[in-house]
């Protein structure tokens, strides 16, 4: 996209209310995004260090839902949601989450998997429905190291998944 233009004014309205996270997973992109889209794996890694994920009901396609509980270390339940609304495997992941179906709070992230050699880049950009949303999940929730961690635990899981494979 060039830096002028509609794009540049787009990215500038909505960058208050964005945040972006990044890694370099030494897996095959198809392993990342297969450890990010089956809920065999996701209960694996999925949520920041310390935490659990118990999912009540999962259907990965377009529509599709995920009903989740994340369980903190210090023993608080947190009830989660998300709904895929695009889907190009290997490439690219575009989902609604928030607390419920019906949260108004929920907030939009895109996902890419982008292959690096035999590693994948992945990145998480999100947008939330306000700055004010924005700046309270980073100071409250600690959004961005949450993110950090959980693709830290993604990683950790894919790479071992690699390993087992190659020794299996």
């Amino acid at each position: 996209m060039s830096a002028t233009g509609q794009g540049a004014s787009a990215e500038s309205a909505t960058a208050d209310r964005e945040t972006v996270i990044s890694r370099i997973i030494d897996a095959p992109r198809e392993l990342v995004f297969e450890a990010f889209t089956e809920v065999r794996h996701l209960s694996h890694w999925w949520g920041p260090e310390g935490f659990t994920t118990a999912t009540r009901a999962f259907e990965f396609r377009v529509g599709g839902e995920w009903d989740f509980v994340m369980h903190g270390p210090d023993g608080t339940d947190y009830q989660e949601w998300i709904t895929w609304t695009e889907l190009a495997p290997p490439e690219r992941i575009a989902l609604r989450h928030g607390e419920t179906r019906d949260d108004p709070n929920a907030f939009e992230s895109v996902l890419t998997f982008e292959p690096e050699g035999t590693a994948t880049r992945i990145e998480m950009h999100t947008q939330f429905p306000t700055k004010e949303q924005r700046d309270e999940a980073v100071e409250k929730y600690h959004a961005i190291e949450a993110g950090r961690q959980t693709l830290s635990n993604l990683a950790a899981y894919v790479t071992e998944t690699v390993r087992k494979g190659a020794e299996g």
